[in-house]
């Protein structure tokens, strides 16, 4: 950004940002020098297409380079904007919590589809198990207002993030949060119709082969499931057993990488049945759906 300030419009910050960007090995730099403009000049990104020959002011360039100098180094842009959308509500972010993918969707429009055919849906009993952000719980709590969520995590800090998203989407007056592994710390002797969760999945050589800028910069423990890859999703079926009522279900996120161990770990578990394996948009497995039988 090195031209007369006079010549810097909103359209030429956006051409030459996108092309840096791209040239730092952004996949998606036009969206994240748009992205990462709308946040500086606290506006939604169509505003910028209607101010492309308004002239940015000082003030706005130096935020703005900052934040563009970041994302060149690989901060993700959620974290540096500080929200990031999940079925289209806004959740706040920080490098606490893992940022939601596109993909846990999936999980979202599975829960509402098979709510509306359960016996008790006016009053569901969810549990979301790693929770980060909140995203499933208060999603949930949004699209289900009958049900009482509970969801935990071993993180406080995530816990803090994800109550904070509640407020901003008034549904904290039915969620239960518990700071602790899996159901450790859930008093409840009550039963889940639904049980939830995207947890750490990824092995040992996956976590090596990962992006740098999501190992640099994301959560470990949200993402490191250990040797294996499923070593955290083996204890919540375990555990899900004891918490699940007879006909309920347990809903999680895997990678295509251990879909054949996932299927090995229930055909290990009598109590459970797998209904289904979903694969997201690009063909992966990506959905367990399983019930207790």
């Amino acid at each position: 950004m090195c031209a007369d300030q006079d010549s810097w419009t909103i359209g030429r910050l956006l051409n030459w940002t996108a092309e840096y960007l791209s040239e730092h090995g952004s996949p998606s730099a036009r969206l994240d020098a748009e992205v990462l403009l709308a946040s500086v000049r606290r506006c939604e990104r169509i505003e910028l297409y209607t101010a492309f020959d308004h002239v940015a002011d000082d003030g706005i360039r130096t935020a703005y380079r900052q934040l563009v100098r970041r994302r060149a180094e690989g901060t993700p842009v959620a974290y540096l904007v500080g929200h990031k959308e999940f079925y289209a509500m806004a959740f706040e972010v920080t490098p606490a919590v893992l940022i939601p993918r596109a993909e846990t969707e999936f999980l979202i429009v599975a829960l509402l589809d098979l709510a509306k055919l359960h016996p008790n849906k006016a009053s569901l009993r969810i549990a979301d198990i790693g929770t980060g952000s909140g995203v499933l719980a208060i999603t949930a709590a949004v699209h289900l207002p009958g049900c009482n969520v509970t969801a935990t995590d071993t993180s406080s800090e995530a816990l803090e993030v994800a109550k904070r998203n509640a407020k901003t989407h008034a549904v904290s007056d039915r969620i239960g949060w518990f700071a602790g592994d899996l159901f450790a710390d859930v008093e409840s002797a009550d039963l889940f119709d639904f049980v939830l969760s995207n947890p750490p999945y990824v092995s040992e050589q996956e976590y090596q082969k990962l992006p740098l800028h999501i190992r640099e910069h994301e959560p470990r423990r949200a993402l490191f499931a250990g040797q294996r890859g499923t070593e955290v999703i083996e204890r919540i079926v375990a555990e899900s057993t004891a918490r699940t009522a007879t006909g309920g279900w347990l809903l999680l996120e895997i990678s295509p990488m251990i879909e054949e161990a996932v299927r090995q770990i229930f055909d290990s578990h009598r109590e459970w049945q797998l209904k289904n394996i979903t694969k997201d948009h690009a063909g992966h497995a990506r959905l367990v759906q399983a019930r207790r039988i």
